[in-house]
């Protein structure tokens, strides 16, 4: 039997931090699992957009494809073709990124039909592993992630979270100019070093969990 192929996807544009590490365990968990995981960084593509309400998707013979041809494209088709979705992104100003979004739009989009009778046109559901990190508590964006995996669930396939909250931001908190009274940078830390490699192994666990 052919291996499972996973699409990952970053919306956040620093490499080797939160967002991309927890993403990066969740891969590695995929392909120990026996996946075959093709990854995106959307803060390196080609220019995009979000969806422009061209309606191009609603034609019968579009539907389930978004028609608009960009740096998304190839995102967009990976995962149509895939057999699971790994996307995570940081909350910048209590929401997900404006990268993150404009995937998400052209996605959900796409298999949006109006019709009451079949609201999805989605033939080809599939798992979806969506990862939120954010430097506020883990607590405060619980609904907000609970409304992506809703409409994730929905239009694309049944979907689990992973929200890591209070994340170390810097290295070095000391050695900036920049007076962030609004953080402990020990117990920042602290965290970082205690709590962060449990949700690691979470997101590693969900990453295999996604290919069974």
């Amino acid at each position: 039997m052919p291996s499972k192929r996973i699409i990952a996807v970053n919306a956040g544009p620093r490499r080797g931090w939160n967002t991309d590490t927890l993403i990066s365990n969740a891969i590695k968990g995929a392909e120990d699992a026996g996946a075959e995981v093709i990854k995106f960084d959307l803060f390196r593509l080609e220019k995009y957009t979000g969806c422009i309400s061209c309606f191009g998707c609603k034609k019968e013979k579009n539907k389930g494809h978004c028609i608009c041809r960009d740096g998304l494209t190839g995102v967009l088709d990976a995962v149509r073709e895939s057999d699971g979705l790994i996307i995570g992104s940081p909350n910048y100003l209590s929401e997900m990124t404006a990268s993150f979004r404009a995937l998400y739009e052209r996605l959900i989009f796409q298999n949006l039909t109006y019709n009451v009778e079949n609201p999805c046109c989605n033939a080809h559901p599939i798992p979806v592993i969506l990862i939120m990190t954010s430097n506020a508590p883990d607590t405060n964006y619980i609904n907000l992630v609970n409304n992506y995996k809703q409409t994730l669930s929905r239009f694309v396939g049944p979907t689990e979270t992973l929200i890591s909250g209070n994340t170390l931001q810097l290295k070095d908190y000391g050695k900036t100019d920049w007076e962030w009274t609004l953080f402990d940078p020990a117990a920042k830390l602290e965290r970082h070093e205690k709590v962060f490699p449990l949700e690691c192994k979470k997101a590693y666990e969900m990453g295999a969990a996604l290919v069974k």
